[in-house]
């Protein structure tokens, strides 16, 4: 018969891996913010696009800086399902961000693209912000933690 032969065994074997391995490919992609981010920046022209032009070809922009009204940040970012050593996992394939700065006309006159290796360089600073709203007074504390103490027992 066919089927008992070792050959036959192996053929369907090697079907099944590439079968498989078909599967695997990095269709399966995840999109977050603006897609094509990158191709839409290049259509945009310094001291010569408006805040008009920028809507119509990105859209609304995903924040405004908040020392500057008039800067606005756009962000890209796509996974993509990990190949098998990954074990499927998502992995980040493109992580772009575009900061527009806009002179008081409403005037295109800087454009900033940042991809994944830019990012990467951005340094952040260790101070810790201290949040005085947020602190509570001596009654609160106590209350607090009477609160907790009755409710401990239960």
């Amino acid at each position: 018969m066919i089927f008992k032969t070792k050959h036959f065994y192996i053929k369907f074997i090697f079907f099944i891996l590439i079968l498989l391995q078909g599967c695997q490919l990095n269709e399966a992609k995840n999109k977050h913010g603006i897609v094509f981010l990158e191709n839409r920046a290049d259509k945009l022209k310094i001291n010569y696009s408006n805040t008009n032009d920028v809507l119509n070809i990105i859209g609304e922009p995903h924040s405004k800086s908040v020392n500057n009204q008039f800067e606005w940040i756009y962000i890209e970012r796509v996974f993509s399902r990990g190949k098998f050593h990954k074990l499927g996992k998502n992995v980040l394939t493109s992580n772009n961000v575009l900061v527009l700065s806009f002179n008081k006309y409403g005037i295109l006159k800087q454009k900033k693209f940042l991809n994944k290796n830019d990012l990467k360089k951005l340094s952040f600073t260790e101070e810790i912000t201290e949040n005085n709203l947020a602190k509570k007074s001596f009654v609160e504390k106590l209350l607090n933690s009477i609160k907790e103490k009755m409710y401990r027992n239960r």
